[in-house]
Formats: C-alpha cells, structure tokens, sequence
C-alpha cells in the first residue's frame, strides 16, 4: 500500500454534522506523516471551529476567498499547486452540486477547480438528499470528470433517517487515499459483476431466496469502476441505489441473472460473480397466491442454472471470479468450488456467530487460486472490495500478458 508519509493533503470540509469526523481524518493523516492544510466553506464553521482543525493540522485554517494576505490573493492557486491530493469530508449535497456545475463561489470549490491532484469526495447528506436523482446526476458528472466518489456508507443519522447518506469512517477514507495511485489498474477492462440474491416465485407473493444485501457486490462494482474499468452490475432484488457512472440490469430469478450475463460474455474481460444465486427454484410457480388448505405443503424443486460454471466454460471465457459464503470448511470447501467450476480465482467468507456479512457493513475474505491464498481480513466492504479489486486486476494482468 502506498505511504503518504511527507504527501502535502488538502482536506476540505463542508457543512454538515459529519464535519465532527473531519478531525479524526486530519489527526490521522497527520499520524501518516502527511503534510495536512485544512480549508473550510463557512457552513462547515457552524459545525467545528477552525481552531480546532489548526491545532490538530500544525496550519492555520483557510477559508476565505479573496484574501489580501494569501500570496497577493492568490491563494487558490497557491493552495491548488501545493496539493498531491485533495480530500473533501464530509461532501454535501450543495457542494457536489455547485462542483458538479463548475462553480467557484467559495475557496474550497476554486481549489477543487484549480488544482491538478486526484479529489476525492466523501459525501454527507439525508438518505432523501442522496437518493435525489439531481444528486445522482451530479455525482455521475463528478465521477466522469475523474473525481473518486468513496461512500457514502448506510445506516442511522442524525435526523433519525435510516439509509444511505454517512460520511465513511477516516480510516476507510485514507484506505481510499492510499489507493489512488492504483486507480488505473483496469483501464480499458470490460467487467461484469453478479450482486444481490436471486427471486425464485413461488407465487406472485412468495420466493425461494436469502439474506443478500447486495453490499459487497455493489462495492466490488464501485471499485472495479474506480480502477478504470468499464463495469456492468447485474443485480438481483436489493435496497441499494445502482452506483452512478455504472451499467445496471437489474433482474430477479437465476434464468433471468443468466441471461443478462449472457449478453456481454463475448466481450467481457472480467466476470466476478458476488451474487448470492438460489440453487433451486420450485419446479412450477403458481399464477395465483397459494393459500393454506392444509397444514403443510410440498414444494418440487428443481435446479437453477451454475451462471460461475457457465461463464468459466465460455469458449471465449473471461478471467473468472467467484464467491463463497460457508457455514462449514471454508478453506477445503471454496478450494473445491475453484477446482470443479474451473475458476481463476473465489473469495470465501465463513459464516457463523463472529462473521455474518449478510445485510452488515463488514466482512472477513480470503482470496483463493489454484496455488496460494490471501487473507484480506475483516474490514468495511468498500476497503474489502478495493483489495479485492487490486488483487484481481494483478492476477488478470498476469494472465494475459504472459
């Protein structure tokens, strides 16, 4: 992992009530060894003082514009050059947006303007306020100029709201910080990614399915888009919002999760099947609701189709990614799952009292081939999915230029 040890950070800091994070995120890069200069738009003052943020950064706080005193009152410019990397943490909705439009109505969006450093933006707002379709359109623009968008991570707010809309915690931030240099690993990579569960009907009202959130394939995604890649995200039912800049087909069952894979195997560098599919699905679904004319009912399944193996023995196969979640021998019984789906590679996890990803925001992953295996540890699910990523990108590279 890249060191910021003496890199010169730029961290902007908008209003809103995860400004309290800001200076974790400062005292921490400062921990790093980086070289840290604060700026802040005046909202950002109403929620921690710039005192604050001096005493932790060593600098005096900037946050005016048209400041006399700053380099013949250039001080964007001067601020912009000094800059290897720009962080902004919290984002708000009113900073993406006026950053969206190219405004420089304020010091922070002027250096955002101005300098030539990766930004990166953690945004902060209401889950109403993210899910705004002005706000996914601002945030798509941003990810098309090249701005990395970390987060934001689900859960309760301020407000009381449950959803998307927290600022990432500082140290999954500077995991992103860390990784910028690698940004590029999949550039010009076709990439298609499985997330969620699959909807097996039982009858209009009923399913076969399970507990996938569909949060680690959505981060895979996020990553493989953030790396350079050219990501399509086929996703059975969740909750989540599809990641801006991102290809989505949603779907439901297994034959309809097959069939929208189908459609770019022929062109697809990369497959990674985070999906958690249903391995059956009842042999008839009911056109009307089953209703309870006895004390119990049986039910003929029938197998669903192996999208891994399908994909894995495509004449024109892909490099092939798979995922495993075992109640029981993890380790022998992904090893297995590599060898008989003919995979590149699978991410395991074990599920059990002291690591359930189903619906969290963490997870425990080991990384398995066919001759060694990296535990990537028990992390947030965004870190979990760049180390993924970064892992994939090398062994993917490996293979087809050897």
């Amino acid at each position: 992992m890249p060191s910021l040890a003496d890199k010169k950070i730029v961290v902007g800091i908008t209003g809103g009530i995860a400004a309290y994070k800001s200076a974790e995120l400062v005292r921490r890069l400062m921990d790093h060894g980086a070289g840290v200069q604060v700026v802040m738009t005046d909202a950002a003052k109403a929620f921690i003082t710039p005192l604050t943020l001096q005493a932790l950064s060593g600098r005096p706080v900037r946050d005016t514009l048209l400041d006399s005193s700053a380099e013949s009152g250039m001080g964007h410019i001067e601020i912009a050059r000094w800059a290897d990397h720009l962080v902004v943490a919290p984002a708000s909705a009113d900073f993406i947006a006026r950053l969206a439009s190219g405004m420089a109505s304020d010091l922070l969006a002027t250096v955002c303007l101005a300098t030539s450093a990766p930004i990166i933006l953690a945004p902060a707002m209401n889950q109403g306020m993210w899910r705004k379709s002005a706000t996914q359109r601002n945030i798509a623009t941003l990810m098309a100029d090249g701005i990395t968008i970390v987060g934001p991570a689900s859960g309760e707010q301020a407000c009381g709201d449950v959803g998307p809309g927290r600022m990432l915690e500082p140290s999954e931030i500077i995991s992103h910080l860390t990784r910028t240099g690698n940004n590029h690993s999949l550039d010009g990579a076709s990439v298609t990614i499985t997330a969620g569960p699959t909807w097996e009907a039982l009858d209009p009202v009923r399913a076969l399915s399970n507990h996938s959130s569909g949060k680690m394939g959505y981060a895979v995604a996020i990553a493989a888009a953030a790396a350079g890649a050219a990501v399509t995200l086929i996703s059975g039912p969740t909750a989540l919002n599809p990641p801006p800049g991102i290809q989505y087909r949603p779907v439901q069952s297994a034959e309809e999760m097959l069939a929208a894979v189908e459609q770019d195997i022929d062109t697809c560098n990369v497959f990674i099947g985070v999906a958690a599919v249903a391995d059956y699905r009842p042999l008839r679904s009911e056109t009307s609701k089953i209703k309870k004319h006895s004390d119990s009912v049986t039910l003929e399944l029938v197998r669903t189709p192996d999208i891994l193996a399908r994909v894995a023995q495509h004449t024109k196969r892909p490099f092939t990614v798979g995922f495993a979640a075992e109640t029981d021998r993890a380790i022998p019984n992904a090893r297995e799952k590599l060898h008989n789906k003919g995979l590149d590679l699978i991410a395991v996890n074990q599920v059990d009292e002291t690591n359930n990803p189903f619906g969290s925001e963490e997870n425990h992953l080991i990384l398995i081939s066919k001759t060694d295996e990296i535990d990537l540890g028990r992390d947030s699910k965004t870190v979990l999915a760049e180390k993924l990523i970064s892992e994939i990108a090398h062994r993917y590279h490996d293979e087809y230029s050897a």
